[in-house]
């Protein structure tokens, strides 16, 4: 197979492992940078050029979109689907799980557990909404936020009030949820494939955090999750429409909890902590499902 990654860096460690595992598979596995790719968008033979060459001859195509050129990212995914190229993530799902919003509205109304959240722009009774969550300690997000940014924890009554303040005054969307402090800090990531978790690790925060993420400095651990945790993660991902997911799961104690659906989830930290080759795991799982030209998204919202 010819398999597009589309990345803005290949020397980043996920893009250079999904190159290896393509290439230990007899595949080949060329690196796209999804900014640099322009779309000729017509009816009779819609098409990609990359540097000036048409994009030809490409079986699939693994997203690796940051945050920060989602709309573009989405757009580029859309015209491969159009070429009739399967993508390991369509651009339907990458765009659920990107937006918090809509991505905590699908998982509600499928009954998935979830921190109890309040959504918010602009509120005349900020006490309100603090009421909304249980009351302090609670969490405030930027809509946008990733990787931990725009994520203050505010542990009394007071400093949720300034908090949500300062975001009103930025005329900023966000997210007040209630603190799972039973969670000390640490959460759960499931690397989903398809209908199956093939690996998990359990984040700590460093001291004086209480954010998980390997960026911010939190350490990561192999852990054996429960079926419960099992089939939460699979009903996230696949309730997102996503068949590769990062899920982030907070133990409470009424049971599992989604935190997020990433719909690129990063290689290095799950590889090194569990051994697993998740890498040659997706390129598998291309291989199993490349004739099957379904899509996971269909007639959903």
């Amino acid at each position: 197979m010819n398999i597009a990654i589309l990345s803005r860096n290949k020397s980043l460690y996920s893009t250079r492992r999904l190159v290896e595992a393509c290439k230990q598979r007899g595949h080949e596995g060329i690196v796209y940078d999804t900014l640099k790719c322009y779309l000729d968008v017509n009816s009779l033979k819609p098409g990609i050029k990359f540097r000036g060459e048409r994009i030809e001859n490409v079986d699939a195509v693994i997203p690796r979109i940051g945050a920060s050129i989602t709309a573009y990212g989405m757009a580029v995914v859309r015209q491969f689907e159009m070429m009739g190229v399967m993508p390991m993530n369509e651009s339907v799902a990458i765009g659920r799980s990107r937006d918090k919003l809509r991505s905590l509205q699908l998982l509600a109304r499928k009954g998935v557990g979830l921190p109890v959240t309040a959504f918010a722009h602009d509120v005349s009774d900020t006490q309100d909404l603090i009421n909304m969550v249980g009351g302090a300690p609670l969490v405030v997000k930027l809509l946008e936020g990733t990787q931990g940014k725009g994520v203050v924890l505010a542990e009394t009554t007071k400093a949720a009030e300034s908090v949500i303040d300062a975001f009103r005054a930025l005329h900023a969307n966000f997210l007040v949820q209630e603190f799972i402090r039973e969670a000390g800090g640490s959460d759960i990531r499931c690397f989903v494939l398809g209908d199956k978790v093939v690996a998990a690790m359990k984040r700590t925060a460093k001291a004086g955090e209480f954010r998980s993420n390997l960026h911010r400095g939190g350490q990561a651990e192999v852990i054996r999750i429960t079926p419960e945790e099992r089939s939460t993660a699979v009903r996230a991902a696949g309730i997102m429409g996503l068949n590769m997911a990062g899920v982030d799961i907070l133990r409470s104690n009424h049971g599992p909890v989604i935190m997020e659906v990433n719909s690129s989830p990063g290689l290095e930290g799950i590889e090194k902590a569990t051994g697993k080759d998740i890498a040659g795991m997706v390129v598998e799982f291309l291989e199993k499902n490349i004739g099957q030209r379904s899509t996971r998204t269909r007639g959903q919202g």
